[in-house]
């Protein structure tokens, strides 16, 4: 679906009440009927993992903007800024070498599509749990207490496997390391679900901007390798 690209998402009836005159005034006893929202209920890990990071705020959200940096050895070598207006997919993807503007449901001629693979990447970075519900063709796995291979803390495990059709890069693994308040820590990314990591990383720095929150940082062992946000406005 994805790949980690280093270099370079009452019925409210007024009722107008008129009183006839000529009539004789009547006493209407009014029952005013309140519909209560059921609250959704997390069951599985994936949405424990997406709703304690602000999941239900998501439907409101009409823009947000975030730039993804990508730092080796202290020095940036990526950045891209990102304006994307969720409830109708249109995207304007700003860069040093170029700015491209477009609609995710339309077409996407060659220079759209390669923006595409680009926001496809930074947007999964950027909203990891929502993507465990919004991903299809996947299969989720989980295992509770063992211990996250870059922190070395205790830790739960879910890892999720793409399917080997359709998305850019279809195939990958990914497993997730998180507390237990569902909070993730660490991820692994295994290309094409080989046994062995591809990349692994932490996820820190949360921060939460109109109820949605964000891990601003992801960083490698040694520090040599650091992904990161900045610039995120989130509009509802």
């Amino acid at each position: 679906m994805k790949k980690i690209y280093i270099i370079f998402i009452i019925s409210l009836t007024i009722a107008s009440c008129k009183k006839d005159k000529k009539s004789t005034p009547v006493n209407y006893s009014l029952t005013e009927e309140k519909t209560v929202e059921k609250q959704f209920t997390p069951t599985t890990e994936a949405e424990k993992i997406a709703y304690a990071n602000g999941f239900e705020h998501w439907e409101k959200v009409k823009k947000i903007d975030f730039t993804f940096n990508v730092e080796r050895n202290g020095e940036r070598v990526a950045q891209r800024s990102w304006s994307w207006k969720p409830q109708t997919d249109y995207i304007k993807m700003s860069s040093a070498k170029d700015t491209v503007t477009y609609k995710r449901s339309a077409d996407l001629d060659s220079i759209s599509k390669q923006a595409d693979k680009g926001f496809i990447n930074d947007k999964f970075w950027l909203l990891t749990s929502y993507q465990l519900l919004w991903d299809e063709g996947t299969t989720i796995t989980t295992q509770k207490d063992v211990i996250s291979p870059l922190l070395e803390k205790p830790a739960h495990k879910l890892t999720i496997v793409y399917d080997d059709k359709g998305g850019y890069t279809p195939g990958d693994a990914y497993d997730f390391y998180y507390d237990d308040n569902y909070m993730i820590t660490e991820w692994v990314f295994r290309n094409n679900n080989s046994p062995e990591p591809t990349m692994n990383t932490t996820f820190e720095g949360y921060q939460t901007y109109q109820g949605i929150n964000i891990a601003t940082e992801h960083k490698d062992k040694g520090d040599s390798l650091n992904i990161y946000f900045t610039n995120i406005k989130v509009i509802r």
